[in-house]
């Protein structure tokens, strides 16, 4: 989400003024950040609730899922260039415009208030350490994040009211819905029953990696992945007793993190840049999104799950 926020603004800025259409850089935006962040400890909270039960490093993360990362964004990329191949190319007319209006531009025009950009980016370089150390500190990323927001506030001099216009009230809410609706699942014991009938199914540690790594990116696309993180955690411990677990959490951070990339609802990366591209009347329906969301989903689930079988289920 860090990720987004940061670059989804420049992006648009930047399609603007090229005067290109922006939905298929932003989508692909989401889907490599989504991708990306499979391949680090820290890169997804999934991960970092995956490396704490099973006690694994982030060089571990980084030789088991990075390889299968560089695989999959190469994939990711293809498929967004066929999908939109038509309507990412400048016409030759307008090329050599274009190509001098952008190495014309300087980022330091964009700077409307140094002083302000100067604090912002002390806050920012702030709540990034803190994101990294958060479990070290044994503060949870919601309080750093809030902490450095009342910082830049009031360091700022902005009043609250100010700030508070520029919210995306409208995301917000959304999760909140969402978190609602995820959170009953998982309270009625309904996320556990289904999770429970699945793993009853697997008999293999190779048929377990493709069952783990596809039944978690199915239900990552419509519910949130963390309470599904949390749900099969127990449940891949409790396996450890008949099948060696080590491959299975490489196929439930495969699937928990890829999984993101099969709805517009499946990570929040995906509803964040959604949000601010809409403020900006840019449009990206669900059902383009799905369309090129789940094809992305499952190619890269089954080159990833086909890797892990290949290092761990031969």
């Amino acid at each position: 989400v860090t990720t987004v926020l940061l670059l989804t603004p420049m992006l648009l800025y930047i399609t603007k003024k090229m005067d290109v259409n922006p939905v298929p850089f932003l989508l692909s935006e989401i889907f490599a950040s989504n991708i990306g962040g499979t391949a680090t400890l820290i890169g997804d909270p999934p991960n970092i609730m995956i490396g704490s039960a099973a006690k694994l490093s982030f060089n571990e993360f980084l030789l088991n899922m990075g390889p299968i990362v560089m695989a999959d964004l190469l994939v990711a990329i293809l498929i967004v260039y066929v999908a939109y191949r038509n309507s990412i190319k400048v016409s030759p007319s307008k090329r050599a415009e274009i190509e001098k209006l952008i190495m014309g531009m300087d980022e330091r025009d964009a700077i409307r208030d140094k002083e302000l950009f100067r604090k912002s980016v002390i806050i920012i370089l702030a709540i990034v350490l803190g994101f990294f150390l958060h479990d070290t500190l044994g503060v949870e990323p919601a309080v750093i994040a809030l902490l450095g927001a009342s910082a830049i506030l009031l360091w700022s001099g902005f009043s609250p009211e100010e700030a508070l216009e520029k919210v995306e009230w409208a995301t917000l809410f959304f999760f909140g819905g969402l978190f609602l609706i995820v959170g009953a699942l998982v309270e009625t014991g309904f996320i556990d029953a289904l999770a429970e009938k699945i793993i009853s199914l697997i008999h293999s540690e190779a048929q377990a990696i493709f069952v783990i790594s596809w039944f978690s990116a199915i239900s990552s696309a419509i519910v949130d992945n963390i309470p599904l993180t949390a749900t099969m955690i127990p449940l891949i411990k409790a396996m450890g007793s008949s099948i060696n677990p080590y491959p299975l959490w490489w196929a439930l951070s495969l699937g928990a993190c890829l999984g993101g990339n099969g709805t517009a609802i499946g990570a929040s990366a995906n509803v964040v840049v959604i949000g601010i591209a809409h403020r900006e009347s840019v449009r990206i329906t669900f059902g383009e999104f799905l369309r090129v969301g789940a094809v992305i989903m499952f190619s890269t689930v089954a080159v990833g799950s086909l890797m892990l079988w290949v290092r761990y289920g031969l």
